[in-house]
Order: structure tokens, then C-alpha cells, then sequence
């Protein structure tokens, strides 16, 4: 079966369903995701939609010939102000500390890199724009040096959320200013004063509100109406719902999204995650207490449109299951690469909604297959299959051995020469039939979290 024979579903929030996928252009699709605001390390909640949409964005290249898929930086943001001034540094040596902890977080995750991404401070002229056409026809007003955004004159406004405006306004932190002509109105441009980062506009020394930022980088770098928007699920409102009223109302009434795809929040031992309750945790504290691959395993074992419930036994075990993979590609390490597609019945779990619990599922029918087999045929053919299939899923991608000679960031912790030592210790005392010193080295190097394992092609070690 051809890539193109199978059909891609995808659920729509806009629609409330799933639907069949095809790009407005034949061949090209575009693809905006929100990303990250930086004034902060990330935290494990943010790694989830990285990492499912660089799972979308695997598919989709693989599908279509032109996929442009862009994940904006926001650094402008009253929380990066306010965290600059409380860690008494620059904005912008804070924005940039940020957004390269961010990028190296979740390149650890297998992530790849988005073909745009674009930052607020570069796209001022583009934001002021779609003000000022906004302005123009009716659906802005300026007031008391602010510019917003008037609700009212937007029929459709609450379709995306499927709520009216008033159990929006009541349901959220709505700004009541003296200013606005109706409480719901929301801003596109605030005044600045000379402490805080501002540009010139028609309407005074300012900068914009959050929302129309990603409406002016989406028109700016993907055109007016776009196939795939993304984002989590507590993005619906306000932000998305504002993007589409802004969007719309400045290309007059043209779609903005097509599709929306939003994923579900992520718990921490079944808990909202909170500084307060002491189970906030950042990607770079968790990338301390395992590898990447496995904290990627992880987040791709539930459903994205469910909830994830974090804990520390269900990385363990994501780790542990991949030292099972990990461990059947070490055995034929040595076999000439062979070139195979992935599976059929896996790309189409995935061709349905992004079903990687099943995708997964997949994942152990083949290793269950490839460790059956001893045909020497068969298990390239099956290893080969298995590393394609890793490659859609972002797994399955580094060398066997270091996989398993991965090292948490302590000074405690054994290194890998260190550990070949103790193994060449043993060894020489296993010639020598001391097997007391054998064994008090296998247990030495156990406690020490790493395991060792003897085969008929020698002594091989993993971390425990």
C-alpha cells in the first residue's frame, strides 16, 4: 500500500470531530504551532505538544512534498518583564538564556527543528499592520493609548471554545478597564513607559498584546488561511479564540485554520502541577532522571488528546521498555542495514488521529517477531522495519551502546571508562577462577545503578 492509499484523520477542534485531511493546496501544507513564551525554563507539561506535534510533523513529510511548519518564540510578555526585573537582568539576556535552554530541552527530546521560527520582536511591523487594518474596518478601537479588539463585532466569536461570551467572560481572567466599550473586548496594543520594551506606532510608544502576535506571524509566514494549527488544549481560550476573530475580521472573513488540533494536559501523580504543591517539575529536571528518548516514550504512550498523569515509576518504566529495544537492536548490531518501510498497520494508527498508544502497541509486535526469529533474512528485515517505524515516531535513532551508556548529570555517577574498567577487572578475575572477586565487582558496579550482562559476544552493561 502506498503512502498515499491511506487516509490522514485528524480530530478538529473547530468541527468538534474527526475528519479526513487534505492540504488547501494539493501537496503544501501549512502548519502553525504556538510555542513557548520564554521567561522561564520549560516545564514537562510544555515538552507535550513539542513532541506531538514533531510526531504530526514526521507524517505529514511524509505524505506531502512541501510541509512548512512554523513554532513561534514569544519575547514579549508582561510575565518575561516581570521575570527579568525580579532576576535583575536584561530582557533580552533573559529571552535569549531562555530560548536556547528551551531549544536544547527539547532537541533532547528528539524534536526537530520547525522549518520557522519567528519571534515576536521581529514582527512588530507585520503586528501593527493588522492593527491598523483592523482599525479600518471596524473591528478596533483605540482608547487611552491602548488599541482593542471589539468583540461585539464579531458574530462568530466563542465557535472554536463552543461557549457564549458570557460564560467566556465568566470563565476567565477578563481585564475590566474603564476604557473598553464592552468587558469582553480584548487588547492588541498596550503603552509602554520607558523601563519596559515599546515601539513606535500610530498609537504611541507601545507593544502588542499576545494574541495578535501569532495572527501576524502566521499571515506573515503562511498566509491567510492555514491548513493545521496547534497548540494545548488550554490555549482554546482566550488565544486561539482571539487569533480567529483578529485573523478573520482583518482578511475579511476568510478562514483562518482549517484544522485545530489541540492535545490535553499533563498531571503530576494524578494533581494539577503546582510550585505551591512542590510537583512542578522543568524538561531539563526530568532529562536529569532519565534519558530523552525515554521521557519522549512517555508522553507518546497516552493519547494527545487525553490527559497525562506524570510520575516517576511511569518514566522508569518508559526506560525500561526501551532498554528492551534497545537491547534486541544491540544483538544485531553487527547485520548489514536493510531498507524497509514501516509498518502499514502503524502508519496507520497513526493516519488515525495520531494513535501512537497503538503505534506503540505495533512497536512490541515487531520486537516480539524479531526476537522470535533466528533467520538471519528475517531479523535484518525485521530490524529494518522496526528502525523505520522508529524514525516516524522519533525513537530508535542513536547507536545501541549509547543508549545504554546514557549518564545523569551527578559527579556521582560512574563514567563509562570507569565501568570498562571495573568489566576488564572482572574478566581478567573470571580467567583466573577468583569468582568471589567476580562477584563482588558484578555487585559493586550494581550498586552503582549499573547492570552487566554476559554473552556469547562478551560482557555488555547498562544503567539500571
Amino acid at each position: 500500500m502506498t503512502v498515499r492509499e491511506m487516509s490522514l484523520v485528524l480530530h478538529n477542534t473547530l468541527t468538534r470531530r474527526k475528519q479526513a485531511f487534505e492540504p488547501m493546496v494539493p501537496d503544501r501544507v501549512a502548519m502553525y504551532v504556538c510555542g513557548p513564551t520564554v521567561y522561564d525554563f520549560a516545564h514537562i507539561g510544555n515538552a507535550r505538544p513539542a513532541v506531538v506535534f514533531d510526531v504530526l510533523f514526521r507524517l505529514l513529510k511524509r505524505r506531502y512534498k512541501h510541509v512548512t511548519y512554523v513554532r513561534n518564540i514569544t519575547d514579549v510578555e508582561d510575565k518575561i518583564n516581570a521575570a527579568a526585573a525580579e532576576n535583575g537582568e536584561s530582557i533580552r539576556d533573559l529571552t535569549t538564556r531562555t530560548e536556547r535552554a528551551y531549544l536544547e530541552d527539547v532537541a533532547a527530546l528528539g524534536v526537530l527543528p520547525p522549518d520557522l521560527s519567528p519571534r515576536v520582536t521581529e514582527n512588530i511591523p507585520e503586528i501593527v499592520s493588522m492593527i491598523e487594518r483592523l482599525i479600518a474596518k471596524g473591528h478596533a478601537y483605540e482608547a487611552e493609548g491602548h488599541v482593542l479588539f471589539a468583540v461585539a463585532s464579531f458574530a462568530d466569536y466563542g465557535k472554536l471554545s463552543g461557549r457564549s461570551v458570557d460564560e467566556m467572560i465568566a470563565g476567565a481572567r477578563v481585564e475590566v478597564a474603564p476604557y473598553k466599550r464592552d468587558p469582553a473586548d480584548f487588547v492588541l496594543w498596550k503603552p509602554s513607559g520607558p523601563e519596559l520594551p515599546g515601539w513606535d506606532s500610530p498609537w504611541g510608544r507601545g507593544r502588542p498584546g499576545w494574541h495578535i502576535e501569532c495572527s501576524a506571524m502566521a499571515e506573515r509566514h503562511l498566509g491567510e488561511t492555514i491548513d493545521i494549527h496547534g497548540g494545548g488544549n488550554d490555549l482554546v481560550f482566550p488565544h486561539h479564540e482571539n487569533e480567529v476573530a483578529q485573523s478573520t475580521c482583518a482578511h475579511d472573513g476568510k478562514l483562518f485554520a482549517r484544522f485545530w488540533l489541540h492535545n490535553g494536559m499533563l498531571t503530576v501523580d494524578g494533581e494539577k502541577m503546582s510550585k505551591s504543591l512542590g510537583n512542578f517539575f522543568t524538561i531539563r529536571d526530568v532529562l536529569a532522571q532519565a534519558p530523552g528518548e525515554a521521557v519522549r516514550f512517555y508522553l507518546l504512550g497516552t493519547h494527545y488528546r487525553q490527559p497525562l498523569d506524570w510520575t516517576r515509576d511511569g518514566l522508569q518504566g518508559a526506560r525500561q521498555t526501551l532498554d528492551r529495544f534497545y537491547g534486541a537492536l544491540r544483538r544485531l548490531a553487527g547485520a548489514a542495514p536493510v531498507d524497509e518501510p514501516p509498518p502499514n498497520a502503524l502508519v496507520a494508527a497513526l493516519e488515525d488521529d495520531l494513535n501512537t498508544p497503538l503505534a506503540i502497541a505495533e512497536l512490541h509486535a515487531l520486537l516480539t517477531q524479531l526476537n522470535k526469529t533466528d533467520d538471519p533474512a528475517s531479523q535484518a528485515a525485521l530490524r529494518g522495519r522496526l528502525l523505520a517505524a522508529g524514525k516516524l515516531l522519533g525513537l530508535f535513532q542513536q547507536d545501541p551502546e549509547a543508549w545504554f551508556a546514557w549518564t545523569p548529570p551527578r559527579a556521582d555517577v560512574l563514567g563509562e571508562a570507569a565501568i570498562q574498567a571495573q568489566i576488564a577487572a572482572r574478566n581478567e578475575a573470571r580467567k583466573a577462577k577468583d569468582f568471589a572477586a567476580a562477584d563482588r565487582i558484578r555487585d559493586t558496579l550494581k550498586a552503582a545503578g549499573v547492570l552487566i550482562e554476559d554473552g556469547p559476544k562478551g560482557t555488555t552493561w547498562r544503567r539500571g
